[in-house]
């Protein structure tokens, strides 16, 4: 390990004038939002002259959290050249034509990871679901032809007259916002709408793989001591460098709670922000489009209940005749958006049942990642379904009198 890190050492000689300007940036663009390349814009993006500026600082004794832009962009840069990906032109907000590839790329790459490393189960479950998470942007941006989002809103709209009529305004009230705002705004989704939304998804997809996806190129070209190195520099805790630990073991137990650890840092601390400003998008807007995403969403992990299966709605009121009633509904009481719910889901379907997919169906799950992936990601369109599937809660409403 110590070879590998100090080979970089050798690979050339910077002057310490062009050094120096490199040393002490703030992490201006870490979370993706401000703008395409790395994680400063001062940073360069050739694999070489960041290999020979972090090679001496490392020669010059300087202490990590000195050079720790420098060094995050040297792995991330790693990372995006290793994927088949221009860093310097990787701009989220350009929208889903012009991020096709860099979607295709990014994926295969997360799967390739886990191909090689078993117990690198983060990549490996995010490769499988990023094929639904591509699919779902490539719905979008066919917005037109396939989402059909004016027409969602006169199902939604006929869904919330029934209940009302079934159970009164106590039982509307109780029902999602989501539901509600998509039954008031549906047909008013403009096409930049969906763009803007697009593109904040795509900062957030690539917000992910700039934060964990150079920690897993350090560990595969260096083991623990070039975590520690990113440790000591501040770019991550103490809590992921301990997980990263248990990865590292090769023990199950460990390398099952190291990467769950991983996987809430990506849902609970580096895109939480960004789903709250999705859903909270021009008001009824956002919440009609996140929830439509919760409806839609079925993940390509064998076993996971699609989240629409999951916390069904159940709403009481009060029957016409006086009664009390309740009724029921096919469609899930939670918004995919609100992190705690999320995280409800995933460590309860996504996580368990990756897991087993990984250490007793390992044949199976080799087989489903060798797919090309722009076959796994164009048979996963799942918001093509969205229209029936919404058409169908009509006629599956179901009252109990009390």
């Amino acid at each position: 390990m110590v070879v590998a890190l100090g080979s970089l050492v050798s690979g050339g000689t910077a002057s310490a004038d062009s050094l120096s300007r490199y040393l002490n940036l703030p992490l201006v663009n870490r979370d993706a939002s401000q703008g395409p390349g790395g994680v400063h814009p001062a940073l360069p993006t050739d694999p070489a002259t960041l290999q020979r500026l972090v090679g001496q600082a490392r020669g010059q004794g300087l202490a990590p959290s000195s050079y720790q832009a420098l060094l995050f962009q040297y792995w991330l840069v790693e990372t995006t050249t290793r994927a088949g990906i221009d860093l310097a032109s990787w701009n989220p907000r350009a929208g889903v034509g012009a991020n096709h590839q860099n979607l295709l790329k990014s994926y295969r790459y997360y799967e390739d990871l886990q191909l090689a490393h078993r117990e690198l189960q983060w990549a490996g479950m995010g490769g499988l679901v990023g094929a639904d998470f591509g699919g779902g942007l490539l719905d979008y941006k066919d917005a037109t032809e396939i989402f059909e989002l004016s027409r969602l809103q006169p199902v939604a709209h006929a869904i919330v007259a029934r209940v009302n009529e079934l159970a009164g305004p106590q039982a509307v009230n109780s029902l999602p916002d989501g539901l509600r705002a998509l039954a008031r705004v549906g047909a008013k989704i403009t096409a930049d709408d969906l763009r803007q939304v697009q593109g904040q998804i795509l900062v957030m997809q690539k917000n992910i793989f700039s934060d964990l996806m150079p920690m897993h190129r350090a560990y595969v070209v260096g083991g623990l001591p070039a975590l520690r190195e990113m440790h000591e520099a501040g770019i991550f805790d103490d809590e992921i460098m301990s997980a990263w630990e248990g990865i590292a073991s090769k023990k199950p137990a460990a390398v099952a709670a190291g990467n769950a650890r991983l996987l809430q840092r990506e849902q609970g601390e580096v895109i939480n922000k960004q789903w709250d400003a999705t859903r909270n998008y021009k008001g009824d807007v956002g919440e009609a489009m996140t929830y439509g995403s919760t409806v839609a969403a079925a993940p390509s992990v064998a076993g996971v209940v699609p989240p629409r299966d999951i916390r069904q709605l159940k709403v009481p009121g009060r029957a016409l005749d006086g009664r009390k009633v309740t009724v029921s509904l096919p469609l899930p009481e939670w918004n995919w958006s609100v992190y705690e719910d999320r995280w409800v889901y995933i460590s309860t379907e996504l996580l368990p049942k990756y897991r087993t997919q990984v250490e007793y169906h390992w044949p199976a799950l080799r087989a489903a990642m060798s797919v090309p992936y722009f076959e796994q990601m164009e048979t996963h369109r799942p918001t093509r379904n969205l229209l029936p599937l919404m058409e169908s809660v009509l006629t599956s409403i179901k009252v109990t009198y009390q």
